[in-house]
């Protein structure tokens, strides 16, 4: 039998109503989840939602067109509102700049990497939403970097290179305040801006980097030799005070030496004066008899002096003396006696009158010859011719004497004898008379003596 059969109609339309009213709450459910889904929008704490549509009154009293909610939940009227959404993480931006002059015109090249968030403060996020509503987050980096680049270069123009080289905190702080004031209209936030690196084409930070080494290896160096130099100061002084201590201990060892001395001087003074005097007595009793003896031996000396010396040299120039008078004795007689001598040869010339000359002569000339010829050996004079002048040395010579000597002039330079020759011609007859007897034949020279 079937269990339906015995189910009433009744029974199984209720069944049926209660089905279809089932069915029905549960698309309606299911139609105000969907509605509800479509209306109600939740935000994440990383963005801002922006329901645009209606007048709503902003944080600064101005009316607009949209209200914001930054993380949680809203409803949103349908057919009325739209809503947008604006992503609030950090975007990071590769800032770069080639060839920006910097103050002194130099151009630099400069990288830096800044972190740049859309604002999700009011008022800025109402700039935000004014100017980036709708912009995808490229388009936004793009902005941000451009700005950047250009406040780059406004601040590069105001800093010269070693300070941009050299304090890259004041350089990132000056190109934050120079990048906020854009950066706010654009509803944008710079949290963080940092430098890498800074280079230049021409080598001016290179300079500046090799002279900053050089200064602090220069630096170095100083420190290094005053660090020497205390060092050597702190050991001389270490040393001058080791030096001193010991100074100070050997003073007071010798003054403590010194002070015992003077106390065993004290002690012995009476022993040691009265040796002393002892001393000294002995070598005055020594010394007079010394005198004594020195006196006595200075006698002996005198009086042996007298008879060695004195009495000998004495009897010596008595002698001498005696002697000079003798030998000046026979000077004077000799001299009295050449002088007699000279006296009676000049009486003798007078008397001789003008031939006394020629009888002087004659007398001096056999000396004078045999003195000439004994320094030549083997000589044979076989004639000697005398030719006379007048005795007042005028030239009053007869013309046959003058003839004469020209003659013997003639014969002894050229070797022509004109007396042989005349003699020959015209006989002896032709000579002057007296000149065969002005003529003879010298005697031959004797050999000379020695000395």
């Amino acid at each position: 039998m079937n269990p339906l059969a015995s189910i009433t109609p009744a029974v199984l339309g209720y069944w049926q109503t209660i089905g279809i009213l089932a069915g029905v709450g549960l698309l309606g459910l299911l139609l105000l989840a969907a509605l509800l889904k479509r209306i109600l929008k939740i935000c994440e704490p990383n963005e801002v939602l922006i329901f645009s549509g209606g007048r709503h009154r902003a944080a600064d009293g101005r009316l607009v067109g949209y209200r914001t909610i930054k993380g949680g939940r809203k409803f949103r009227i349908p057919l009325l509102e739209t809503v947008d959404r604006m992503d609030l993480t950090n975007m990071s931006i590769d800032v770069s700049v080639r060839g920006a002059f910097s103050k002194g015109g130099i151009p630099l090249t400069v990288q830096g990497v800044a972190n740049v968030k859309v604002a999700g403060e009011e008022p800025m996020l109402d700039n935000a939403i004014e100017r980036l509503l709708g912009k995808r987050r490229e388009e936004i980096m793009t902005i941000a970097k451009d700005t950047l680049e250009g406040n780059l270069r406004g601040v590069l123009a105001k800093m010269t290179p070693e300070e941009v080289n050299e304090d890259k905190i004041k350089f990132s702080q000056m190109l934050v305040e120079e990048a906020e004031h854009d950066l706010t209209k654009l509803g944008l936030v710079l949290d963080t801006l940092k430098i890498q690196n800074v280079t230049d084409e021409v080598g001016y930070l290179d300079s500046i980097g090799r002279i900053k080494t050089a200064e602090i290896k220069r630096d170095a160096l100083v420190a290094e030799a005053r660090a020497r130099a205390a060092s050597t100061v702190r050991d001389a002084e270490n040393r001058q005070d080791t030096e001193l201590a010991r100074i100070d201990a050997e003073i007071r060892t010798a003054r403590a030496e010194t002070e015992r001395r003077i106390a065993d001087a004290l002690t012995k003074k009476d022993a040691m004066v009265a040796e002393s005097r002892g001393q000294i007595a002995a070598a005055i009793a020594k010394a007079q008899a010394e005198i004594e003896v020195q006196t006595a031996r200075v006698e002996q000396v005198r009086r042996q002096l007298q008879a060695d010396v004195i009495a000998p040299a004495a009897a010596a120039c008595a002698g001498a003396e005696a002697k000079a008078k003798g030998e000046a004795a026979r000077i004077v007689e000799q001299g009295r006696a050449q002088a007699t001598a000279l006296s009676e040869t000049i009486a003798a010339w007078r008397q001789a009158g003008g031939n006394a000359r020629d009888v002087f002569l004659m007398q001096k000339l056999g000396g004078l010859t045999r003195t000439v010829l004994s320094t030549i050996d083997n000589v044979d004079i076989h004639r000697l011719t005398l030719l006379g002048v007048g005795g007042d040395g005028k030239d009053d010579t007869p013309v046959a004497a003058r003839l004469l000597v020209f003659a013997e002039q003639l014969k002894a330079t050229l070797g022509i004898d004109v007396v042989e020759a005349v003699k020959a011609k015209l006989g002896p007859a032709a000579l002057p008379p007296g000149a065969a007897r002005t003529t003879a034949p010298a005697p031959k020279p004797s050999t000379p003596a020695a000395g």
